[in-house]
């Protein structure tokens, strides 16, 4: 079975320096890809971050995940990314979606669907030199254009099926259960055909919750709070694994408990998965991978087994977000690398 490229999406951003460094600890530990939110609110710039990073490592796959067309002109995205690619050539991807966390901050909206489909369409142009007419007095071009892919982050059923008409790549945001997995790529794939591609030309890959908590309690409450998360983002997802909400809508729990500002990102995630008990441990399992390092990799494993299609990038979202300096023996990066990937490398390569 094909060993997945393993990312990694939360680093050292406390200064450009420390971010430059911490990838390249990454880098150094055997991880494949950093990707860098692009939140303004939340952390320094994203594409001066990535430039360090560019500078301080050789191998690893660097970009976004994720950018949207609301908090930056996409011209003004490509142009970034396509700058970033001039410093890591061939090892740069741009990850891309309508905007959720970072565009909700600064009091604006996320994209729609028909929005980020045009903008992920000029990108496109813009990054193979065309020109483009953007109501200007003259079509627009980017005079250092790159051909850096795009990969759309998408989990609802219109974005996804959009994705698979125009991305180089889509990564699916659905959480770990079978059947919403099966629905997200089936959607991509009808997308392509839909746009007369052939589905096997569009790359995919995945986005993981991983609550890597050896108290399994601990571990339980956290993963609920990604299950709310999920549910905040897109009721629907419940569905396909035949799941219920039985408690008040996540708005009024998000109010009444002082959740803030979502069940993914709540700075306390042991307290926001409390106000989540309702939930049950199928729906944990369902939106997460957690426990010690070899529940998780034994999970993980499990996971991408029974998925209908193979992975080029799996990226695993660190559940809490670690504290920084992340301790390098005991830390996420580390005991991810060491304690769960070549296991999960080995048991996939004997599939």
């Amino acid at each position: 079975m094909k060993i997945p490229r393993f990312g990694l999406n939360r680093f050292d951003s406390r200064s450009v320096e420390a971010f430059a460094a911490d990838v390249r600890r990454a880098e150094m530990l055997g991880w494949d890809a950093a990707l860098q939110p692009d939140s303004q609110l939340r952390r320094r710039d994203t594409y001066v971050l990535l430039a360090a990073a560019a500078r301080a490592t050789d191998r690893i796959m660097l970009g976004t995940l994720l950018a949207n067309p609301v908090n930056r002109h996409p011209s003004v995205t490509a142009s970034s990314i396509a700058t970033i690619d001039e410093l890591a050539p061939g090892r740069t991807l741009l990850g891309w979606g309508i905007g959720d966390t970072a565009v909700r901050l600064a009091g604006l909206k996320p994209a729609r669907v028909k929005e980020l489909e045009a903008s992920t369409r000029l990108m496109r142009a813009l990054l193979d030199g065309e020109a483009v007419e953007v109501g200007a007095e003259r079509p627009a071009r980017l005079p250092h254009h790159r051909p850096v892919p795009i990969w759309i982050a998408a989990g609802g059923p219109r974005t996804l099926r959009m994705a698979g008409g125009v991305a180089d790549g889509v990564f699916i945001r659905v959480g770990t259960h079978e059947a919403n997995i099966a629905t997200a790529v089936e959607a991509i794939r009808a997308g392509a055909t839909a746009a007369g591609r052939d589905p096997a030309a569009v790359r995919l890959g995945a986005v993981f919750h991983t609550v890597l908590v050896d108290d399994p309690d601990r571990a339980l409450t956290m993963a609920k709070s990604m299950a709310a998360g999920y549910y905040e983002y897109s009721p629907a997802l419940f569905d396909p694994p035949c799941l219920a909400w039985a408690g008040a809508d996540p708005e009024t729990l998000k109010r009444e408990h002082k959740v803030w500002p979502d069940f993914h990102h709540a700075t306390d995630l042991v307290a926001s998965g409390r106000v989540v008990d309702f939930l049950p441990e199928s729906a944990a399992d369902a939106f997460s991978l957690r426990g010690g390092p070899g529940q998780v990799a034994d999970r993980l494993v499990d996971v991408l087994r029974r998925a209908p299609a193979e992975f080029d990038y799996v990226v695993l979202h660190p559940i809490p977000n670690p504290e920084f300096p992340d301790d390098p023996e005991r830390g996420y990066t580390a005991r991810m690398a060491r304690e769960v990937l070549p296991r999960v490398s080995q048991a996939l390569g004997a599939l």
